[in-house]
């Protein structure tokens, strides 16, 4: 049994309305404006028989006040033989079918079974839609759950070999987020990144000196300064980690953007924006946005951690050393969008 609300100033319609639809619910209400007070009453409502010609409130105005309640009930629009204009005019309005009087006992059913069909198919297939996005919200969040503890997994691996403290993957996540949130506030042609570029960039920055796994310890935890030799193996790291992400897939595989995200930022964090970095010597937008990013989070958190061959630096004096070489080193944009939150990014990372 549905719930059918009936809107028509005839007595003599409602009545044959009630006695055909005797199998259903139905509420009557003689003008529009009744009628959004009966459907206030009633949310429950299933479907709307909507004469046009009325005094107080007619069809019309029903129709637009209807519009900004954002309910979603078919509405099928009583006329006469002469309305066509009005027909239309009313399935414009949101109507979903009309029915002309007199009132025929098996058309009017006839609408309203198909109606009521059409409504319940509707239902069903958002129930279906609303079940397989609560699927893809759990099956995200277990493959990020999974990416998470396999990139703590490789970050322990620096960690142990006293690399990095146990923080560092937490500074660069929140350095990450806090850069790119900044520059969704202030967005520029090419610096667009939606929730899901920032979330993937987030979780795979920890990794961008994955590869100093590979290096020897001898030239890795050397107290002092490298000499040429040892420089160009300590470089090693950037292919290294880019390799120790690679995966086989065939031509016609979809690319895992996860990893393409964290083997890019890898692979370009240490170019410099003048074209002076390595490994490739890419200059300004030839660089990625993922590595740009990261160049200026990896040399603020190396100046101001303490390295097997350095002591920590004050805040003040990294932004010091930033700004020197700033013009060679960073892209602009990325850069002042780092001095704008640098302040903060200090004080959430004093709580380490």
């Amino acid at each position: 049994m549905a719930v059918i609300l009936a809107i028509d100033d005839s007595l003599t319609d409602l009545t044959m309305i009630q006695y055909i639809l005797s199998s259903h619910q139905v509420l009557v209400a003689s003008d529009g404006k009744e009628g959004l007070r009966m459907l206030t009453e009633h949310p429950e409502t299933d479907l709307i028989l909507l004469d046009l010609r009325m005094p107080v409130m007619d069809g019309f105005a029903f129709l637009d006040k209807m519009g900004p309640l954002g309910v979603d009930i078919p509405i099928i629009i009583l006329t006469n033989s002469e309305e066509v204009d009005k027909e239309i005019l009313g399935l414009d309005k949101g109507a979903m079918d009309f029915i002309r009087k007199p009132l025929n006992f098996q058309a009017l059913q006839k609408h309203i079974e198909v109606q009521l069909r059409l409504k319940q198919a509707t239902e069903q297939i958002r129930q279906h839609n609303r079940m397989l996005e609560e699927q893809v919200q759990q099956r995200t969040a277990e493959i990020r759950k999974t990416n998470e503890i396999t990139i703590n997994a490789l970050v322990r691996l620096l960690e142990v070999r006293n690399i990095e403290s146990s923080n560092h993957s937490r500074r660069t996540k929140v350095m990450m987020e806090m850069l790119c949130r900044e520059l969704q506030q202030h967005p520029a042609k090419g610096y667009q990144l939606s929730n899901k570029e920032i979330q993937e960039l987030v979780d795979t920055a920890p990794l961008h000196d994955i590869g100093k796994v590979g290096i020897p310890d001898n030239i890795l935890l050397k107290p002092g300064k490298l000499d040429q030799n040892e420089l160009v193996i300590m470089r090693e790291h950037v292919l290294k980690g880019v390799e120790a992400l690679d995966y086989s897939m065939e031509t016609s595989d979809t690319k895992i953007t996860f990893i393409e995200t964290a083997r890019e930022l890898i692979a370009s964090h240490h170019e410099w924006f003048d074209g002076s970095g390595y490994p490739k010597g890419l200059a300004y937008e030839q660089i990625p946005l993922s590595g740009r990013l990261m160049a200026v989070i990896d040399v603020y958190d190396a100046l101001t951690s303490k390295r097997v061959y350095k002591d920590t630096m004050s805040h003040e004096e990294a932004l010091k050393v930033m700004r020197s070489e700033a013009e060679r080193h960073f892209d602009p944009i990325i850069f002042q969008a780092f001095l704008r939150i640098a302040d903060s990014v200090h004080a959430e990372l004093k709580k380490d």
